[in-house]
């Protein structure tokens, strides 16, 4: 039993979807995600909320989305395998759909050497192929990773990552086969910036169907500065952006204008790739510019299914 959530309507309506994430706040604060979602609620058909993202103590993702949720708004909820045994993950899971969460993004979480708390010990009890298994099992056979059953229902819409750039490229597709063959429903892609080589990983993903039995979103990142594009071209795994994107932003006499201008040119290229199925818009910091880019790439008025 799927969630039936607003972006499982969506995707399967055909229509071409927009995500977008929110980061929850290193507080208490109620009102900082709120305005997020205030931000976000009429240009997307759901909103992520990101968990202990690049390893840094946050509010936790099922906190987020519940907020979100009392607005109106359709959370996804990121779930990393770092900080987690199986006894917590499914516990956590268990929580999500009593709240009335339905979409969950599986991930293997970044490196804590990376974060504020470089000396955690990460869990990694089990892979993030194997949580999406996990997630499926306890939808489709009501059953715990132990084979105990669960009681009740477990309606869950469930997405994985990809990364199209990564290395080695030649494995990239077969892994995304792995997540799909594994229960993926939806896949997030790192940020696309190459649209050429983007389009090659595409059309591997067509030429074995997987486009038909998973939905594909591609991530956008908008740049605000020349800083921001040559720190994500050098320092930033899995990303690539041509050299010609940071000239632009180097030259660019209004650097976040000329950002905004680069995405919505990337975003244009993406509407007409096949296999498309959407995007996931992750502005780091800069969640008030994507309504703005939403609205200007003509994504606007969002489906009401």
């Amino acid at each position: 039993m799927k969630a039936g959530t607003n972006l499982e309507k969506v995707l399967e309506s055909g229509k071409f979807t927009v995500t977008a994430e929110a980061g929850p706040p290193k507080g208490t604060s109620v009102a900082s995600v709120q305005k997020k979602g205030e931000l976000l609620r009429h240009c997307c058909d759901a909103v992520n909320v990101t968990d202990n993202q690049t390893a840094i103590v946050r509010m936790s993702s099922l906190t987020g989305c519940l907020i979100l949720k009392q607005q109106g708004i359709d959370p996804v909820m990121q779930m990393v395998v770092r900080d987690r045994n199986r006894l917590a993950i499914q516990s956590d899971l268990l929580g999500a759909v009593a709240l009335g969460v339905g979409n969950v993004l599986c991930l293997s979480g970044d490196h804590q050497k990376f974060g504020n708390h470089p000396g955690a010990k990460g869990v990694f009890d089990i892979d993030s192929i194997q949580l999406i298994q996990t997630l499926k099992m306890m939808r489709d056979e009501k059953k715990f990773l132990s084979g105990e059953d669960i009681n009740g229902e477990v309606p869950l819409f469930i997405g994985a990552a990809a990364n199209p750039f990564a290395d080695p490229s030649e494995f990239r597709v077969s892994r995304l086969a792995k997540k799909v063959k594994a229960g993926a429903d939806f896949i997030q892609t790192q940020a696309v910036y190459d649209v050429d080589r983007f389009r090659q990983w595409t059309e591997a993903v067509v030429e074995r169907d997987l486009d038909k039995q998973t939905h594909i979103l591609a991530g956008v990142i908008p740049i605000k500065s020349a800083g921001m594009a040559r720190y994500m071209r050098d320092s930033v795994p899995g990303v690539i952006i041509p050299d010609e994107i940071v000239t632009r932003m180097e030259q660019a006499t209004e650097a976040k204008e000329e950002g905004v201008k680069i995405i919505l040119e990337v975003i244009e290229q993406l509407k007409e790739i096949p296999g498309v199925h959407g995007i996931h818009i992750m502005a780091v910091s800069w969640e008030d510019i994507i309504p703005e880019v939403v609205r200007k790439a003509v994504l606007m008025p969002r489906p009401v299914l």
